[in-house]
Protein backbone atom coordinates (compact mmCIF):
# COMPACT_ATOMS: atom_id res chain seq x y z
CA UNK A 1 0.00 0.00 0.00
CA UNK A 2 1.10 3.47 -0.71
CA UNK A 3 3.04 5.26 1.78
CA UNK A 4 1.25 6.99 4.57
CA UNK A 5 1.81 10.02 5.92
CA UNK A 6 1.21 11.63 9.37
CA UNK A 7 2.10 15.18 10.89
CA UNK A 8 3.25 15.75 14.51
CA UNK A 9 1.18 17.20 16.61
CA UNK A 10 3.02 20.12 17.24
CA UNK A 11 4.04 21.14 13.82
CA UNK A 12 0.16 20.67 13.09
CA UNK A 13 -0.44 23.01 15.81
CA UNK A 14 2.24 25.51 14.47
CA UNK A 15 0.92 25.52 10.82
CA UNK A 16 -2.28 23.52 11.06
CA UNK A 17 -2.98 22.48 7.02
CA UNK A 18 -5.22 23.52 4.91
CA UNK A 19 -9.01 21.57 4.61
CA UNK A 20 -11.16 20.46 1.39
CA UNK A 21 -14.33 18.82 1.15
CA UNK A 22 -14.98 15.63 -1.42
CA UNK A 23 -18.57 14.23 -1.75
CA UNK A 24 -18.78 10.77 -2.96
CA UNK A 25 -16.89 7.84 -2.04
CA UNK A 26 -16.49 6.50 -5.52
CA UNK A 27 -13.11 5.66 -7.55
CA UNK A 28 -12.88 9.60 -8.39
CA UNK A 29 -13.86 10.87 -5.25
CA UNK A 30 -11.41 8.21 -3.32
CA UNK A 31 -8.76 9.08 -5.41
CA UNK A 32 -9.22 12.82 -5.24
CA UNK A 33 -9.28 12.57 -1.33
CA UNK A 34 -5.78 10.40 -1.06
CA UNK A 35 -3.98 13.12 -3.52
CA UNK A 36 -5.58 16.23 -1.84
CA UNK A 37 -3.84 14.04 1.85
CA UNK A 38 -0.73 13.11 0.31
CA UNK A 39 0.04 16.96 -0.79
CA UNK A 40 -0.09 17.91 2.94
CA UNK A 41 -4.24 19.01 2.86
CA UNK A 42 -6.89 17.61 5.71
CA UNK A 43 -9.73 16.23 3.52
CA UNK A 44 -13.48 15.64 4.92
CA UNK A 45 -14.60 12.78 2.64
CA UNK A 46 -18.76 12.33 2.53
CA UNK A 47 -19.76 8.97 1.19
CA UNK A 48 -23.81 8.40 1.57
CA UNK A 49 -23.58 4.68 2.05
CA UNK A 50 -24.64 2.95 4.26
CA UNK A 51 -27.03 5.52 4.75
CA UNK A 52 -28.44 5.22 1.11
CA UNK A 53 -27.30 2.73 -1.75
CA UNK A 54 -27.99 3.72 -4.92
CA UNK A 55 -30.14 1.12 -7.25
CA UNK A 56 -27.00 -0.28 -8.29
CA UNK A 57 -24.78 -0.53 -5.64
CA UNK A 58 -24.92 -3.43 -2.88
CA UNK A 59 -21.41 -3.01 -0.70
CA UNK A 60 -20.78 -0.12 2.19
CA UNK A 61 -17.20 -0.19 0.86
CA UNK A 62 -15.84 2.66 -0.64
CA UNK A 63 -15.05 2.70 -4.37
CA UNK A 64 -17.42 -0.07 -5.37
CA UNK A 65 -16.95 -1.85 -9.35
CA UNK A 66 -21.09 -1.46 -10.61
CA UNK A 67 -20.30 -2.02 -14.52
CA UNK A 68 -17.59 -4.28 -14.63
CA UNK A 69 -14.50 -5.66 -13.09
CA UNK A 70 -12.35 -4.80 -15.51
CA UNK A 71 -10.29 -1.66 -16.22
CA UNK A 72 -10.48 -1.90 -19.83
CA UNK A 73 -7.09 -3.02 -21.90
CA UNK A 74 -3.13 -2.69 -20.73
CA UNK A 75 -0.54 -1.93 -22.88
CA UNK A 76 0.32 1.07 -24.40
CA UNK A 77 -0.45 0.48 -27.95
CA UNK A 78 -3.86 1.39 -26.25
CA UNK A 79 -5.28 5.05 -24.80
CA UNK A 80 -6.33 3.52 -21.67
CA UNK A 81 -3.21 1.18 -21.27
CA UNK A 82 -1.38 4.64 -21.35
CA UNK A 83 -3.59 6.34 -19.01
CA UNK A 84 -2.71 3.82 -16.45
CA UNK A 85 0.50 3.69 -17.11
CA UNK A 86 0.58 7.78 -16.59
CA UNK A 87 -1.33 6.93 -13.12
CA UNK A 88 0.78 4.37 -12.16
CA UNK A 89 4.05 7.28 -12.62
CA UNK A 90 2.11 10.12 -10.83
CA UNK A 91 1.32 7.87 -7.95
CA UNK A 92 -2.91 6.62 -8.59
CA UNK A 93 -4.03 4.89 -5.53
CA UNK A 94 -6.56 3.30 -7.85
CA UNK A 95 -3.97 1.99 -9.97
CA UNK A 96 -1.96 1.06 -7.61
CA UNK A 97 -5.19 -0.82 -6.00
CA UNK A 98 -6.25 -2.87 -9.54
CA UNK A 99 -2.67 -3.72 -9.44
CA UNK A 100 -2.62 -5.61 -6.17
CA UNK A 101 -5.99 -7.25 -6.36
CA UNK A 102 -5.80 -7.90 -10.27
CA UNK A 103 -6.98 -11.50 -11.79
CA UNK A 104 -6.02 -13.01 -15.21
CA UNK A 105 -7.80 -11.48 -17.88
CA UNK A 106 -5.57 -11.54 -21.41
CA UNK A 107 -4.29 -8.26 -22.20
CA UNK A 108 -6.40 -6.89 -20.00
CA UNK A 109 -6.25 -4.94 -16.43
CA UNK A 110 -9.46 -6.91 -14.65
CA UNK A 111 -9.68 -7.25 -10.84
CA UNK A 112 -11.15 -9.09 -7.98
CA UNK A 113 -14.28 -6.54 -7.13
CA UNK A 114 -14.06 -7.02 -3.74
CA UNK A 115 -10.48 -7.59 -2.50
CA UNK A 116 -10.52 -4.23 -4.98
CA UNK A 117 -12.81 -2.17 -2.83
CA UNK A 118 -11.22 -4.08 0.43
CA UNK A 119 -7.53 -2.20 -0.71
CA UNK A 120 -9.22 1.22 -1.60
CA UNK A 121 -11.21 1.26 2.02
CA UNK A 122 -8.41 0.21 4.07
CA UNK A 123 -6.16 2.69 2.32
CA UNK A 124 -8.82 6.22 2.74
CA UNK A 125 -10.07 4.99 6.96
CA UNK A 126 -6.24 4.95 7.68
CA UNK A 127 -4.67 7.96 5.93
CA UNK A 128 -4.78 10.00 9.27
CA UNK A 129 -5.49 13.65 6.90
CA UNK A 130 -8.83 11.96 6.04
CA UNK A 131 -11.59 12.10 7.64
CA UNK A 132 -14.65 9.97 6.24
CA UNK A 133 -17.86 11.06 6.81
CA UNK A 134 -20.96 8.37 6.34
CA UNK A 135 -23.66 11.09 5.67
CA UNK A 136 -26.02 11.73 2.52
CA UNK A 137 -24.89 15.39 1.02
CA UNK A 138 -28.14 17.12 -0.13
CA UNK A 139 -26.66 20.34 -1.19
CA UNK A 140 -23.09 20.92 -2.52
CA UNK A 141 -21.10 22.30 0.59
CA UNK A 142 -20.65 26.12 1.37
CA UNK A 143 -16.35 25.27 1.62
CA UNK A 144 -14.26 27.50 -0.04
CA UNK A 145 -13.06 24.26 -2.09
CA UNK A 146 -15.19 21.33 -2.57
CA UNK A 147 -14.64 18.66 -5.00
CA UNK A 148 -17.95 17.13 -6.19
CA UNK A 149 -17.21 13.34 -7.32
CA UNK A 150 -20.65 11.82 -6.97
CA UNK A 151 -20.60 9.60 -10.45
CA UNK A 152 -23.07 8.46 -12.41
CA UNK A 153 -25.90 7.78 -9.44
CA UNK A 154 -25.77 11.44 -7.99
CA UNK A 155 -28.56 11.07 -4.84
CA UNK A 156 -31.35 13.57 -6.59
CA UNK A 157 -31.29 15.90 -3.79
CA UNK A 158 -27.79 16.89 -4.90
CA UNK A 159 -28.41 16.82 -8.66
CA UNK A 160 -31.23 19.33 -8.25
CA UNK A 161 -28.52 21.79 -5.94
CA UNK A 162 -25.85 21.34 -8.76
CA UNK A 163 -28.98 21.65 -11.44
CA UNK A 164 -29.84 24.94 -9.87
CA UNK A 165 -26.53 26.40 -9.78
CA UNK A 166 -25.91 25.67 -12.97
CA UNK A 167 -29.29 27.14 -14.23
CA UNK A 168 -30.01 24.00 -16.66
CA UNK A 169 -31.47 21.20 -17.70
CA UNK A 170 -28.88 18.19 -16.89
CA UNK A 171 -27.89 15.78 -19.74
CA UNK A 172 -27.72 11.75 -19.02
CA UNK A 173 -27.88 8.45 -20.76
CA UNK A 174 -28.29 5.31 -19.28
CA UNK A 175 -24.99 2.81 -18.28
CA UNK A 176 -26.07 -0.90 -18.73
CA UNK A 177 -24.63 -4.07 -16.66
CA UNK A 178 -23.81 -7.35 -17.93
CA UNK A 179 -24.83 -10.26 -15.64
CA UNK A 180 -22.76 -12.45 -13.59
CA UNK A 181 -22.62 -16.37 -13.93
CA UNK A 182 -20.97 -18.87 -10.87
CA UNK A 183 -18.50 -20.74 -12.80
CA UNK A 184 -19.70 -24.17 -11.01
CA UNK A 185 -22.84 -23.77 -13.00
CA UNK A 186 -21.34 -23.19 -16.24
CA UNK A 187 -21.28 -26.58 -18.40
CA UNK A 188 -17.15 -26.65 -19.08
CA UNK A 189 -17.45 -29.75 -22.06
CA UNK A 190 -19.01 -27.15 -23.70
CA UNK A 191 -17.79 -23.69 -23.37
CA UNK A 192 -13.83 -23.66 -24.08
CA UNK A 193 -11.18 -21.73 -22.53
CA UNK A 194 -8.83 -19.51 -24.99
CA UNK A 195 -8.36 -16.03 -25.56
CA UNK A 196 -7.90 -14.16 -28.98
CA UNK A 197 -5.03 -15.04 -30.91
CA UNK A 198 -3.54 -17.18 -27.94
CA UNK A 199 -1.44 -19.93 -29.50
CA UNK A 200 -0.08 -20.53 -25.76
CA UNK A 201 -1.02 -21.07 -22.77
CA UNK A 202 -5.46 -21.88 -21.60
CA UNK A 203 -6.39 -18.60 -22.21
CA UNK A 204 -7.99 -16.25 -20.19
CA UNK A 205 -11.79 -16.19 -21.02
CA UNK A 206 -14.30 -18.94 -21.66
CA UNK A 207 -16.23 -18.85 -24.76
CA UNK A 208 -19.64 -20.13 -25.89
CA UNK A 209 -19.34 -20.87 -29.53
CA UNK A 210 -22.07 -20.19 -31.70
CA UNK A 211 -23.38 -21.66 -35.11
CA UNK A 212 -25.18 -18.96 -37.67
CA UNK A 213 -28.72 -21.29 -36.25
CA UNK A 214 -27.56 -20.77 -32.54
CA UNK A 215 -27.12 -17.05 -32.90
CA UNK A 216 -29.82 -16.09 -35.40
CA UNK A 217 -31.98 -17.67 -32.59
CA UNK A 218 -30.17 -15.65 -29.99
CA UNK A 219 -30.66 -12.56 -31.94
CA UNK A 220 -34.22 -13.29 -32.40
CA UNK A 221 -34.76 -14.27 -28.89
CA UNK A 222 -33.47 -10.64 -27.99
CA UNK A 223 -35.33 -8.72 -30.19
CA UNK A 224 -38.57 -10.50 -28.85
CA UNK A 225 -37.85 -10.20 -24.80
CA UNK A 226 -39.53 -7.89 -22.80
CA UNK A 227 -37.52 -4.94 -21.11
CA UNK A 228 -37.59 -2.40 -18.35
CA UNK A 229 -39.10 0.37 -19.19
CA UNK A 230 -37.80 3.56 -18.65
CA UNK A 231 -40.33 6.75 -16.95
CA UNK A 232 -42.14 8.01 -19.42
CA UNK A 233 -40.22 11.67 -18.84
CA UNK A 234 -37.00 10.08 -19.85
CA UNK A 235 -35.04 9.77 -23.18
CA UNK A 236 -33.95 6.41 -24.42
CA UNK A 237 -30.20 8.11 -24.50
CA UNK A 238 -27.46 5.20 -24.40
CA UNK A 239 -23.20 6.08 -24.34
CA UNK A 240 -22.19 4.56 -27.36
CA UNK A 241 -19.40 2.63 -25.59
CA UNK A 242 -21.98 0.60 -23.28
CA UNK A 243 -25.31 0.12 -25.27
CA UNK A 244 -27.29 -2.60 -23.82
CA UNK A 245 -27.21 -6.06 -25.71
CA UNK A 246 -30.72 -5.64 -27.20
CA UNK A 247 -30.07 -2.18 -28.60
CA UNK A 248 -27.36 -3.19 -30.82
CA UNK A 249 -29.34 -6.20 -31.71
CA UNK A 250 -32.06 -3.86 -33.39
CA UNK A 251 -29.37 -2.01 -35.39
CA UNK A 252 -29.23 -4.95 -37.63
CA UNK A 253 -28.83 -8.77 -37.36
CA UNK A 254 -25.58 -8.99 -37.73
CA UNK A 255 -24.66 -6.21 -35.55
CA UNK A 256 -23.64 -8.29 -32.44
CA UNK A 257 -21.04 -11.02 -34.48
CA UNK A 258 -19.33 -7.98 -35.79
CA UNK A 259 -18.96 -6.22 -32.05
CA UNK A 260 -19.20 -7.94 -28.38
CA UNK A 261 -19.62 -11.54 -30.24
CA UNK A 262 -17.11 -11.33 -32.74
CA UNK A 263 -15.53 -14.85 -33.14
CA UNK A 264 -11.74 -13.53 -34.83
CA UNK A 265 -8.45 -15.11 -33.21
CA UNK A 266 -11.02 -17.93 -31.98
CA UNK A 267 -11.17 -21.53 -33.02
CA UNK A 268 -13.75 -24.12 -31.07
CA UNK A 269 -11.85 -27.22 -30.16
CA UNK A 270 -14.97 -29.40 -31.26
CA UNK A 271 -15.02 -28.89 -34.54
CA UNK A 272 -11.65 -26.95 -35.23
CA UNK A 273 -13.29 -23.84 -37.00
CA UNK A 274 -14.04 -20.46 -36.26
CA UNK A 275 -18.12 -20.28 -35.03
CA UNK A 276 -20.14 -17.98 -36.43
CA UNK A 277 -20.20 -15.89 -33.24
CA UNK A 278 -19.10 -16.57 -29.95
CA UNK A 279 -20.15 -15.13 -26.69
CA UNK A 280 -17.42 -14.75 -23.72
CA UNK A 281 -17.21 -14.78 -20.14
CA UNK A 282 -14.57 -12.97 -18.18
CA UNK A 283 -13.23 -14.41 -14.78
CA UNK A 284 -14.91 -11.57 -11.90
CA UNK A 285 -12.97 -12.54 -9.16
CA UNK A 286 -9.27 -14.54 -8.12
CA UNK A 287 -10.57 -17.36 -6.66
CA UNK A 288 -12.45 -17.78 -10.38
CA UNK A 289 -16.21 -18.39 -9.00
CA UNK A 290 -17.63 -15.47 -11.00
CA UNK A 291 -18.07 -15.10 -14.78
CA UNK A 292 -19.20 -11.91 -16.45
CA UNK A 293 -20.47 -12.22 -19.94
CA UNK A 294 -19.07 -9.70 -22.14
CA UNK A 295 -20.26 -7.19 -23.86
CA UNK A 296 -23.61 -8.70 -22.42
CA UNK A 297 -24.63 -5.36 -20.65
CA UNK A 298 -29.15 -5.75 -20.64
CA UNK A 299 -31.90 -3.79 -19.27
CA UNK A 300 -33.92 -6.88 -20.06
CA UNK A 301 -36.17 -8.30 -17.11
CA UNK A 302 -34.76 -10.93 -14.84
CA UNK A 303 -36.89 -13.81 -15.90
CA UNK A 304 -35.92 -13.06 -19.86
CA UNK A 305 -32.32 -12.95 -18.98
CA UNK A 306 -32.75 -16.00 -17.12
CA UNK A 307 -34.20 -17.31 -20.52
CA UNK A 308 -32.38 -15.84 -23.01
CA UNK A 309 -29.14 -16.62 -21.74
CA UNK A 310 -29.74 -20.46 -20.14
CA UNK A 311 -30.43 -21.02 -23.91
CA UNK A 312 -26.84 -20.58 -24.79
CA UNK A 313 -24.90 -23.63 -25.75
CA UNK A 314 -23.36 -25.07 -21.89
CA UNK A 315 -25.66 -22.37 -20.00
CA UNK A 316 -28.37 -24.44 -19.61
CA UNK A 317 -27.71 -24.58 -16.03
CA UNK A 318 -26.23 -20.83 -15.18
CA UNK A 319 -27.11 -19.67 -11.76
CA UNK A 320 -27.10 -15.80 -11.72
CA UNK A 321 -24.85 -14.31 -9.18
CA UNK A 322 -25.76 -11.06 -10.42
CA UNK A 323 -28.58 -9.76 -13.41
CA UNK A 324 -28.08 -7.07 -15.64
CA UNK A 325 -29.69 -3.90 -14.97
CA UNK A 326 -29.83 -0.65 -16.17
CA UNK A 327 -29.04 2.79 -14.52
CA UNK A 328 -28.91 6.80 -14.85
CA UNK A 329 -25.72 8.32 -15.70
CA UNK A 330 -25.78 12.19 -15.42
CA UNK A 331 -23.70 14.39 -16.18
CA UNK A 332 -22.88 18.33 -17.11
CA UNK A 333 -22.10 19.96 -20.22
CA UNK A 334 -17.88 20.10 -19.61
CA UNK A 335 -16.99 22.49 -22.68
CA UNK A 336 -19.94 24.61 -21.52
CA UNK A 337 -19.69 24.55 -17.90
CA UNK A 338 -15.99 23.68 -17.22
CA UNK A 339 -12.97 25.40 -16.74
CA UNK A 340 -9.21 23.54 -17.79
CA UNK A 341 -8.71 22.83 -13.50
CA UNK A 342 -12.30 20.91 -13.64
CA UNK A 343 -13.49 23.89 -11.41
CA UNK A 344 -17.22 25.35 -12.40
CA UNK A 345 -17.01 28.82 -14.19
CA UNK A 346 -20.66 29.28 -12.27
CA UNK A 347 -18.68 28.78 -8.76
CA UNK A 348 -14.72 28.67 -8.36
CA UNK A 349 -13.22 26.24 -5.60
CA UNK A 350 -16.00 23.72 -6.77
CA UNK A 351 -14.28 20.75 -9.41
CA UNK A 352 -15.75 18.58 -10.72
CA UNK A 353 -14.00 14.60 -11.14
CA UNK A 354 -15.10 11.63 -12.65
CA UNK A 355 -17.89 10.65 -14.90
CA UNK A 356 -20.35 13.30 -13.41
CA UNK A 357 -17.41 15.91 -15.33
CA UNK A 358 -18.35 14.24 -18.93
CA UNK A 359 -15.83 11.30 -19.02
CA UNK A 360 -17.02 7.37 -19.42
CA UNK A 361 -15.04 4.32 -17.34
CA UNK A 362 -13.40 4.18 -14.38
CA UNK A 363 -10.08 4.22 -15.73
CA UNK A 364 -10.81 7.80 -16.48
CA UNK A 365 -13.14 9.10 -13.81
CA UNK A 366 -10.26 7.66 -11.57
CA UNK A 367 -8.09 10.08 -13.28
CA UNK A 368 -10.44 13.03 -13.50
CA UNK A 369 -10.12 12.21 -9.36
CA UNK A 370 -6.87 12.37 -9.30
CA UNK A 371 -6.76 15.67 -11.50
CA UNK A 372 -9.17 17.28 -9.28
CA UNK A 373 -7.48 16.27 -5.98
CA UNK A 374 -4.17 17.84 -6.92
CA UNK A 375 -5.63 21.13 -7.68
CA UNK A 376 -7.78 21.38 -5.47
CA UNK A 377 -4.94 21.09 -3.11
CA UNK A 378 -2.82 23.36 -4.58
CA UNK A 379 -5.56 25.55 -4.62
CA UNK A 380 -6.13 24.92 -0.63
CA UNK A 381 -2.26 25.38 -0.28
CA UNK A 382 -2.04 28.99 -2.19
CA UNK A 383 -0.09 27.36 -5.14
CA UNK A 384 -0.89 28.06 -9.05
CA UNK A 385 -2.70 24.95 -10.96
CA UNK A 386 0.15 22.87 -13.03
CA UNK A 387 -1.84 21.51 -15.89
CA UNK A 388 -0.79 18.01 -17.98
CA UNK A 389 0.97 18.66 -21.02
CA UNK A 390 -1.37 18.23 -24.30
CA UNK A 391 0.61 15.47 -25.22
CA UNK A 392 -0.23 12.98 -22.21
CA UNK A 393 -3.43 10.98 -22.23
CA UNK A 394 -4.48 13.33 -19.01
CA UNK A 395 -4.11 16.31 -21.14
CA UNK A 396 -5.78 15.03 -23.83
CA UNK A 397 -8.83 14.05 -21.64
CA UNK A 398 -9.09 17.60 -20.56
CA UNK A 399 -8.56 19.00 -23.80
CA UNK A 400 -11.92 17.15 -25.07
CA UNK A 401 -13.53 18.19 -21.91
CA UNK A 402 -12.80 21.59 -23.18
CA UNK A 403 -12.91 21.85 -27.17
CA UNK A 404 -15.46 19.15 -27.70
CA UNK A 405 -18.94 20.76 -29.39
CA UNK A 406 -21.02 21.86 -26.63
CA UNK A 407 -24.16 21.11 -28.40
CA UNK A 408 -23.37 17.48 -28.94
CA UNK A 409 -21.15 17.01 -26.15
CA UNK A 410 -21.21 13.21 -24.67
CA UNK A 411 -19.01 11.57 -22.18
CA UNK A 412 -16.02 9.73 -24.18
CA UNK A 413 -13.72 7.11 -23.44
CA UNK A 414 -9.73 7.39 -23.40
CA UNK A 415 -8.63 6.84 -26.98
CA UNK A 416 -6.05 8.07 -29.23
CA UNK A 417 -7.99 10.05 -31.59
CA UNK A 418 -8.19 12.90 -28.92
CA UNK A 419 -4.19 13.34 -28.95
CA UNK A 420 -2.55 15.86 -30.99
CA UNK A 421 -1.23 14.62 -34.15
CA UNK A 422 2.38 13.21 -34.56
CA UNK A 423 4.47 15.18 -36.58
CA UNK A 424 5.04 13.18 -40.13
CA UNK A 425 7.54 10.14 -40.35
CA UNK A 426 11.22 11.25 -41.27
CA UNK A 427 11.05 10.09 -45.13
CA UNK A 428 13.36 7.16 -46.21
CA UNK A 429 16.67 7.91 -47.93
CA UNK A 430 16.23 7.18 -51.56
CA UNK A 431 12.61 7.20 -51.96
CA UNK A 432 10.32 9.60 -52.86
CA UNK A 433 7.32 8.98 -50.52
CA UNK A 434 6.89 9.34 -46.52
CA UNK A 435 6.65 5.63 -45.79
CA UNK A 436 2.96 5.72 -43.48
CA UNK A 437 3.14 4.67 -40.27
CA UNK A 438 0.53 1.63 -39.20
CA UNK A 439 -1.75 1.85 -36.84
CA UNK A 440 -0.11 0.09 -34.13
CA UNK A 441 3.52 2.26 -34.86
CA UNK A 442 1.37 5.25 -34.22
CA UNK A 443 0.35 4.59 -31.27
CA UNK A 444 3.47 3.49 -29.73
CA UNK A 445 5.01 7.05 -30.93
CA UNK A 446 2.06 8.87 -29.60
CA UNK A 447 2.60 6.55 -26.09
CA UNK A 448 6.36 7.43 -26.62
CA UNK A 449 5.56 11.09 -26.87
CA UNK A 450 2.91 10.92 -23.27
CA UNK A 451 5.36 9.21 -21.69
CA UNK A 452 8.38 11.76 -22.22
CA UNK A 453 6.34 14.66 -21.71
CA UNK A 454 4.94 13.36 -18.38
CA UNK A 455 7.73 13.42 -16.95
CA UNK A 456 8.80 17.43 -15.99
CA UNK A 457 4.51 17.72 -14.92
CA UNK A 458 5.08 14.68 -12.25
CA UNK A 459 7.82 16.21 -10.67
CA UNK A 460 6.14 19.24 -10.88
CA UNK A 461 3.22 18.03 -8.73
CA UNK A 462 4.76 15.67 -6.93
CA UNK A 463 3.90 15.50 -2.92
CA UNK A 464 6.54 17.92 -1.22
CA UNK A 465 8.71 16.38 1.72
CA UNK A 466 7.03 19.50 3.61
CA UNK A 467 3.44 18.77 2.64
CA UNK A 468 3.19 14.81 3.12
CA UNK A 469 5.13 15.03 6.54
Amino acid sequence: MAEQHREEPAAAARNPAPRIVVVGGGLAGCEAAWQAARRGVNVTLYDMKPVRLSPAHTSEDLAELVCSNSLRASGLTNAVGLLKEEMRAVGSLIIEAADATAVPAGRALAVDRVAFQEYVTRAITSEPRIELRRELVSEIPDDSIVVLATGPLTAPELARSLQRLLGEEYLYFYDAIAPTLYADSIDHSVVFRASRYDESGEGDYLNVALTRDEYEGFVEALLGADTVPLHKFEAALYFEGCLPIEEMARRGRDTLAFGPLKPVGLVDPRSGKRPHAVVQLRQEDKGGVLYNLVGCQTKLRVSEQQRIFRALPGLGKAIFARYGSVHRNTYVNAPRRLGPTLELRARPGLYLAGQIAGVEGYVESAALGFLAGMGAARAARGEEPVLPPRATAHGSLLAHLGDANPKHFQPMNVNYGLFPPLPPPEPVPGQRRTRKRSKREKNQALAHRALESLEPWRDAIAPTREAGR
